[in-house]
Parts: structure tokens; sequence; C-alpha cells
């Protein structure tokens, strides 16, 4: 495939194109009858099974998506980006996750170095930094240790390390390594999330790291001088230096802020923000928390998945078996959505996590090289745990609009709960539910079954169930550090595949840029009308309307702003 040339121009392509006529014939109650087909459908790899049996697909479906992976240059591409080539093209850089999280004497070269060093001198002064703070030879301004840390940071700053640590938090190791200490996150520059990030906390006894690639981020850093006048307020503005650190690669600035730039732990270009748990951004706030030796864990469960992703033939490759599945329910069923559910609740910020790396990833418009794409690409992207979500949104799941859902389960909970008497035990009552929604998805309910139950006629077309609608299982054994990087490298490599198939580029985010240069604008208004009573000028009459409004309803607002904090 020239590299002007678009996925959907090739044989392979129109070749799945005309097979949907061929699936749109099946029905996954059959289907699912076919032993053999079922069962070269479950793939296992250290410890995880993936069943992906409940898909509108064959054995027939399978081979012609590998053809597509093959036109596509899939391995290429995956090669090209481990070999830390240049595949973000728009901002010319590598895209190197996978480094962060590689073991100590790897290779991995970025323009002709070997970045693994790095990675792992940042690493030891992580490990170094944190093990200070929790052993209190680190301590505040006043002396006491330093227990709750505060991260401030947005977007992939904020959702990854609070996936990670709500994964965490009830995992027994991790839980007796953080005991004594908070973690919080403060992402929003809604003054509420200031408010309640810091009520209940002690500028004393408070540590806050601050995320930000630049040190310019207009959110995160209203929030750090937020943060900074409330340690200053309380203890003087010298204890910035001991109760604020940065993750940063701009050290001018982070001086200029009042932290020590020996106090800054840097990332580098090639870590994209959604990417960028494994670094520095999410390795820092979780070690200060659980230990250093915690989240080597779950370093190491993602570089599990990083060489299987690698290595693996694409039939036994759950991202790339993933990825493809994903291209198959969007691009040739129409299925545009993908609910996650995760029979966990220590999973609850998985979806939102996901939301953003693969919603800002692959929401392209156009390819690679610029051209516009004549097909839907991306997926969107929600989820609950369950069984919440089935008292909340599977009533549109089974009967309504049709949405593939990935449902993820626990073989051990982390917190076993069993009552004398009880038939099962509550784990077992939760992952009841998470063996049997798939199968009520697959096979619905038929208008002859329900007359054989003597349902009332007129109730008969409200109680039937059409089935036929796809899902996929996977099977965790746990939820340890280790799994928890798997789980989050399984997904980060599947969106990159569905990126590597349509041919678009899934590591800038240009679609994020628009809307920060329009609210600079009007910025510069509130500030000129609060100030001068400057007259609304250069925006239509909609917005025109609405802001006058806003003005008028926040009068109180002073024209020169004093200083006051959150009063909680």
């Amino acid at each position: 495939m020239a590299p002007s040339t678009l996925i959907c121009d090739t044989d392979s392509w129109q070749n799945l194109k005309t097979h949907v006529a061929e699936i749109k014939k099946t029905h996954l109650r059959d289907l699912m009858n076919d032993a053999d087909r079922c069962k070269s459908m479950m793939v296992e790899f250290d410890g995880l099974l993936l069943d992906y049996s409940r898909q509108n697909a064959t054995l027939d479906t399978t081979n012609k998506l590998f053809q597509l992976a093959e036109a596509a240059h899939l391995k290429d591409k995956i090669n090209r980006m481990f070999n830390g080539e240049h595949i973000n093209s728009t901002e010319n850089r590598s895209v190197l996750h996978v480094a962060l999280r590689a073991p100590r004497d790897a290779v991995i070269n970025s323009d002709g170095k070997n970045v693994v060093p790095d990675v792992w001198q940042v690493l030891d002064k992580i490990r170094d930094f944190s093990e200070k703070v929790r052993s209190g030879s680190w301590v505040g301004v006043t002396g006491k240790p330093l227990t709750n840390v505060v991260a401030v940071g947005i977007g992939g700053s904020f959702l990854g390390p609070l996936f990670v640590h709500t994964a965490l938090q009830t995992e027994p190791e991790a839980a007796e390594c953080a005991k004594g200490r908070q973690l919080r996150f403060l992402a929003n520059v809604d003054p509420i999330d200031v408010a309640r990030n810091i009520t209940g906390l002690d500028p004393e006894t408070t540590l806050v790291v601050v995320v930000s690639k630049t040190f310019t981020t207009a959110e995160t850093m209203l929030n750090a001088r937020t943060l900074r006048e409330w340690i200053s307020s309380a203890l003087g503005p010298a204890a910035v230096a001991k109760h604020m650190v940065a993750v940063s690669t701009n050290l001018t600035l982070v001086e200029k802020f009042g932290i020590d730039p020996k106090n800054a732990f840097a990332f580098w270009d090639w870590v994209g923000g959604r990417y960028s748990v494994c670094s520095a951004v999410g390795v820092l706030p979780l070690s200060l928390q659980y230990g250093f030796s915690i989240v080597e864990k779950f370093l190491k469960g993602a570089s599990s998945i990083d060489q299987h992703f690698y290595s693996a033939p694409f039939e036994k490759n759950l991202p790339v078996l993933l990825g493809l599945l994903s291209v198959w329910n969007v691009s040739f069923l129409g299925h545009p959505a993908r609910a996650i559910l995760p029979y966990c609740q220590a999973l609850e910020k998985f979806a939102p996590h996901i939301q953003q790396v693969s919603m800002e990833s692959n929401g392209k418009g156009v390819s690679i090289d610029g051209v516009v794409l004549p097909f839907e690409a991306g997926e969107i992207d929600f989820g609950e745990p369950g069984t919440n979500g089935q008292h909340s949104f599977y009533q549109l799941i089974h009967q309504g609009r049709i949405i593939p859902c990935d449902f993820i389960g626990v073989a051990k909970s982390q917190q076993p709960v069993y009552l004398k008497g009880e038939v099962v035990s509550n784990h077992d009552e939760l992952m009841s539910n998470f063996f049997a929604q798939p199968d009520a998805l697959a096979y619905g309910k038929t208008q002859e079954e329900l007359q054989k139950e003597n349902v009332s006629p007129h109730l008969v077309p409200h109680k039937t169930f059409t089935g036929n609608r796809p899902s996929l299982s996977l099977l965790l054994p746990s939820l340890t550090a280790y799994n928890v990087g798997q789980l989050l490298a399984i997904y980060e490599h599947r969106i990159a595949v569905e990126g590597f198939v349509w041919g678009i580029n899934s590591f800038d985010q240009w679609g994020v840029e628009l809307g920060k240069s329009l609210a600079t604008q009007v910025r510069k208004q509130l500030h000129a009308s609060r100030t001068n009573g400057e007259a609304i000028k250069g925006f239509n009459f909609s917005t025109t309307t609405v802001l006058a409004k806003y003005l008028q309803e926040s009068s109180e607002v002073p024209a020169e702003l004093p200083t006051k904090l959150p009063q909680v």
C-alpha cells in the first residue's frame, strides 16, 4: 500500500465490505453452537483469558481481518513504533511509552540514542525521593512528615494516574503500603475541585506535585498557583520549596515558580500525555502513596504486554485481535460506540481513562497524510462497573442500539466477603452477572420462548430480545499492580492497532487546540469587562448574549482580584 493510498481502497477492505452481507445472515445463537469456532476464539497469555466468540464474526472474518492488517502494514508500523521512528509525523516525534516500563537492560532508541538509561535515571530518582518522603527523612518546613499528596494535572496527567490509584486502593498489599497516607488529584480549574481537594488537609503535612510538561498548561498552572498560595499563606513563601515538586521539562519556569529544579522529575517529547501514566506523571504520585516497589510491579505488568504485542503472532496477540475487532465493528458493521464494563469496582476509573486514550487518539477525520477519510474512524467509549451499569444503561444495550461490549472480570476479589447461609459469596454473585450478560446479549429471547412461558400477548413485543449483540470477555486472574499494568497496556496497544489500520495518526491531538484559543479571547473580554466596564465585542450574537448574562449574574466578582481561597 503506497503512503498516499487509503486503507479503504485496498482489496482487503473491499473483501470485508462484501463479507458483511454473509455475516448479516448469521446469528450468534447459531455461531455459539460451533464449539470449534468458539475454541479458536479464545486466547490465553500470562494468566489472562480473552474470549471473543460472541463477536459477529466467523473464522473467515478473522482471516480477512488478518489480511487487512497485512494490507495496512500493521507489523511494520508496530516495529517502527518500537524502533523509535518518528511515527507521530505531525509533531515529528517518536512514540515510546513502551520505553517507560522497559527492563533496565533493554535497548530502545530514539534519534540514535538508547532512552532506557534516561528512563531509569528518573525512576531511580523517584524511588529515592519517594522513600525519603515516606520514611519521614524528607519533612515539611515545620518538621512534620508529609503524609498527604495532591497531584495537580489535567487530561493525561490526571486520568491515567487516577485509574491506577483507584485500582490499587483496595488491593491488600498496596493498601498496607499506603496506610496513613492520602493521594488526591486536582484537575478541573473549577474552584470547587480545589475546595474538595484541600478539605481536611493540613498544609504542614501536604506535598503538592505539579504535573505539566511545559509548565504553561493554563488550568494546571492556575491550580498550582492556588495551592502555592494555600501553602505560603499558612506556612510562609519559603515553604513552597519543601511542599511542592514538579513533573516537567521546563526547569526555568519550575524555578521561577518557586520549586527547586532539583525536585523536578523529567519526561520526554516522545511521551504523549494520555500515554504518560508510566512516566513520572503517574509513577511519582503513585510511589509516594504506595511505595516504588508496588509501582514497579505495575510497570512490569505493562512491559509483559509490550513484549507480547511486539512478538506474538497476530492470531494469538491480544491487542492486535482487540484492535482488529474494533475496526470490524466500527467501520464495517456500523457500530460506532463501545461499552467498557469492568465487573470490579476497583476499575471504576478505567473507562474514563480509556475514553481519553481512545477518543483523543483516534478521533480523527483525515489520514496521516492529511487526506479526508471517506469512512468513519474512532470509537465512542463509555462505561461503568457492573453491576451498576446494569441498572443504568444496559436497557439500551439489550433492546435499543447495538453497542459492542467489553466485559472485564477478575477471578479473585481484592476484598472477598463470605456470609454464612448465603448461596454464593459476594464476588460469585457479581461474577454470575459477568457470565450471564454476554450470553443474554448474544442469544436474546424469542417470541416463541415467551409464548411458551405464557407471557401476555400484549407484552410479548416488549419482552422480546433480538440478541445477536456482540461482546467480548477478558478474565484477569486477580487485580494486583501487575494485572493493572497488563490491562492498561492491552488497551493502549489496541487503540494503536486501530489507528495503524485506519491509517491515521493516533498520537497527536490538534482537535483540542481551537477551543483553547477561543477561550483566550473570552478571558480577555471578561477581564476588560470586569475591570474597565468595556462592552462585549467581537463575538456572535448568541455568545454575546450569554456572556452579558453571565457578567450580570456574577457581578460580585471584584474588578481587582484580592486573594481568596475556598472556605470549606
